[in-house]
Formats: structure tokens, sequence, C-alpha cells
């Protein structure tokens, strides 16, 4: 074996480092670095940006941020339901719509009970 068999392979990583480097490399020389109050403002994270990391945070972030997590999740289940709805049967149907009516009881009671509020 000699080495221009491998220069393909070279050249693949070679050209794959590049873009990905390159486009970071020219974004940090040539980009504009001008913070200002707008871009050190809290942005979806409930805290000022450059504060004590060790600063109390509201409770409620962390609940909409669950319940985000778990009717995320439970609405994923149903895509597999989806894709395989005429081989489930009726058995399969009936099972998803009480997993969705569940999923109806307990978002109701979240929306009773005040959690998705955002004051």
């Amino acid at each position: 074996m000699n080495l221009a068999t491998y220069l393909p392979v070279l050249l693949f990583i070679l050209v794959g480092v590049a873009v990905g480097i390159l486009p970071q490399v020219l974004g940090y020389v040539l980009g504009p670095n001008r913070p200002d109050a707008a871009k050190n403002s809290p942005y979806e994270c409930g805290f000022e940006a450059f504060e004590n990391a060790r600063m109390q945070f509201d409770v409620r972030y962390y609940l909409v941020a669950i319940l985000f997590i778990l009717f995320d999740l439970e609405i994923a289940f149903l895509f597999p339901w989806a894709v395989a709805f005429k081989e489930v049967g009726p058995l399969g149907f009936w099972a998803a719509v009480v997993f969705l009516a569940i999923l109806v009881v307990g978002f109701a009671y979240e929306w009773k009970k005040g959690a998705l509020d955002w004051e």
C-alpha cells in the first residue's frame, strides 16, 4: 500500500475540519464585539445575566419547565401510535383514547390550578 490511497481520506478530514473551524474563526475575528444593555439582559431564563451564580430562582420557572417537559414527552408517545394506526386495531385505539383522556384531565387540572399562568 502506498500513501496515495489514503489521500482522499486525508483530504476529507481536512475539509471537514476546515468547514467546522473556519466559520468560527472568521466570526470571532471579523464579528463586532459591542455588548450593550439589550444583549446582556435576561432572556427566557428568569434571572439577570452575569450575576452571582448562587442566587435563588423563582420556583414558578421550574414548574413551567417541568410541565412543558411532561406534556411534551406525553405527546411524543403519540407519534409511534399515529404511524402504526392501522395496525394497532381497536384495542390500540381505545388505549390511546384513555391515554389522551388522562392527559387532558391533567392539563385541565394544571390550567385550573393556575400553574400555566406566568405573572
